[in-house]
């Protein structure tokens, strides 16, 4: 079995690097449906022509792994089709309150953007989320999803949501794999960053309360912003993500999605600074393994080992989902790492409303648990 779904990765990376993804992913599909039973697409025959005059939808590297959602390759249903961009959902915003639209340009290109601020933001500085959606997901939908926008009016935060534009990534997916894509001041990271330090100059943004959180593709590039630039985010929340280098190409992304990213990958290009981090996963996803959070607590460990760490586990129940929490404190006692196990939740947001998508209502209010982590500890790091 091994041997055939390696013989499906080799193909499917040819065929992707002839930029065919459509025949690309339907490979991996045929590999993953039959377990591994069955073999990939055969060549062509000895007597057909070497480039069949048929039509293929194309895309560039960059636009692969995250493309591959459903059945184990996201952005696909189970025809292979493309799934289409979710639409946009109504937004409510209370009286005194402000939800607007902006936009950043920077070197690397531009970026849309989200702004949530609640009623009487501007009375003095305040923290602000910067919370980047998964694929085929849009900020509104992430803002209802995520709930998020309810608990910066609950604790006075201004929320930020930029929006990967479909020209960079047709399924709306942040390029976590993409080596482009993964360093400070380069790619998306440096767009990002960029309309962070935009929202701050335009809002009383208290500079040591900046922090980022993500879901799914999301979740792995707001790994890599707390990697790429520690002194902006003073905390980086990964729900159902990967760790910052865990890919750097078409089939280390799909390997890593599938749990199969190694600790050393994960730990490649990091900056000695270490971003406090929580970390939420259903232990049924089926779309990133859980495997790669606990990637993110592995190197955790190893980064707070000479602060001389202590580490303690507990488990409960909430939602209607029972789950267990570690937690991993600094010499001080200070969090610096939680990572959530939920049971029973596949690949979507923990405690979140299903009027978006991605979002499960059950289990512990993963937005409510990120928020209490940031915002406890405004000075630990």
């Amino acid at each position: 079995m091994k041997n055939i779904l390696t013989s499906a990765l080799n193909r499917a990376t040819q065929l992707t690097r002839e930029q065919n993804l459509t025949e690309a992913t339907r490979v991996l599909m045929r590999a993953l449906r039959a377990g591994g039973a069955t073999a990939p697409a055969p060549e062509p025959a000895a007597h057909a022509e070497p480039h069949p005059p048929t039509f293929h939808l194309r895309r560039p590297l960059g636009e692969t792994v995250e493309l591959l959602r459903h059945a184990g390759l996201p952005g696909l249903d189970q025809n292979g089709a493309l799934v289409a961009l979710r639409k946009a959902p109504q937004i409510d915003v209370p009286p005194g309150a402000a939800y607007v639209s902006r936009s950043y340009v920077g070197p690397a290109g531009a970026r849309d953007y989200k702004v949530y601020a609640p009623n009487g933001v501007r009375d003095s500085k305040r923290p602000l989320i910067v919370m980047l959606h998964g694929c085929t997901q849009n900020p509104d939908d992430f803002a209802v999803g995520s709930r998020m926008n309810e608990l910066a009016e609950e604790h006075g935060f201004l929320v930020a949501y930029p929006a990967q534009s479909t020209q960079a990534n047709q399924m709306g997916c942040w390029n976590w794999f993409n080596p482009a894509d993964q360093a400070r001041e380069k790619g998306e990271p440096s767009l990002i960053a960029g309309l962070t330090r935009a929202v701050m100059a335009e809002w009383r943004v208290d500079e040591a309360r900046v922090y980022v959180a993500g879901l799914s593709a999301g979740g792995a590039m707001a790994a890599t912003m707390a990697a790429t630039y520690p002194e902006l985010y003073a905390g980086v929340g990964i729900h159902s993500g990967l760790a910052h280098g865990s890919a750097s190409d078409v089939a280390s992304a799909f390997a890593a999605m599938g749990g199969n990213a190694g600790l050393g990958a994960a730990r490649m290009a990091m900056s000695d600074d270490r971003v406090r981090t929580i970390v939420f996963h259903g232990e049924a996803d089926q779309k990133v393994h859980p495997t790669n959070a606990e990637t993110i607590v592995a190197r955790a460990r190893l980064d707070l080992a000479v602060a001389l760490a202590r580490e303690t586990r507990e488990t409960g129940s909430a939602g209607g989902r029972n789950y267990s929490r570690t937690l991993i404190a600094d010499s001080r006692g200070i969090p610096q790492l939680e990572h959530w196990t939920v049971e029973g939740l596949g690949h979507a947001w923990s405690g979140g409303n299903p009027d978006g998508s991605f979002a499960d209502r059950h289990g512990p209010e993963a937005s409510r648990e990120m928020v209490r982590f940031f915002l406890s500890h405004p000075q630990a790091q």
